[in-house]
């Protein structure tokens, strides 16, 4: 039982997915702005077995700890499968996303409107800070493996393994 007669209040909760690899500033910011708006915010790390991520699942979700921990209301685990099923499986009635460009909001809504008919989740659109309106974890990669300075869109726990990670060139 939850509401005015139950013993336990009833928590917002919402869920921030995505593979984070690596995690960016940009993530941050969606992550940090659902923490403020929601009691509990689980980050959701998505498991894709048919792609090779620069870090290990278990790799980003020590990371995401790390940079999260600050916020105290974030909650981060795997995720295989249906977001729709880890959300019914933890009683989450939101999905927070962030969208940068109109490009994402054309994918994002049919996801949206998918997840709301299998499950009646709701999603939350945030608007990205315009100073990451054009991050993604991809362009880190690629900037980073060349050589480019991306301390300013990653946290320092994240450049410090991307440091490690990547070869000099």
């Amino acid at each position: 039982m939850t509401g005015p007669e139950s013993e336990e209040p009833l928590l917002r909760r919402a869920v921030c997915p995505g593979s984070f690899d690596p995690v960016t500033n940009g993530h941050l910011d969606i992550i940090a702005r659902a923490s403020r708006l929601y009691d509990v915010v689980h980050v959701a790390v998505m498991i894709n077995k048919s792609k090779q991520g620069l870090f290990t699942v278990e790799e980003r979700i020590d990371l995401l700890r790390q940079v999260t921990a600050e916020y105290g209301n974030v909650q981060v685990e795997a995720f295989h499968g249906l977001l729709v099923d880890f959300c019914k499986q933890r009683d989450i009635p939101a999905i927070v996303k962030g969208l940068r460009a109109v490009s994402d909001f054309d994918y994002e809504l049919q996801m949206a409107q998918m997840n709301n008919g299998l499950s009646g989740v709701e999603t939350l659109f945030v608007p990205t800070n315009p100073t990451y309106s054009f991050l993604s974890s991809s362009l880190v990669k690629e900037v980073a493996a060349w050589g480019g300075d991306v301390s300013h869109l990653v946290p320092p726990q994240v450049l410090a393994a991307l440091k490690e990670r990547l070869p000099r060139r």
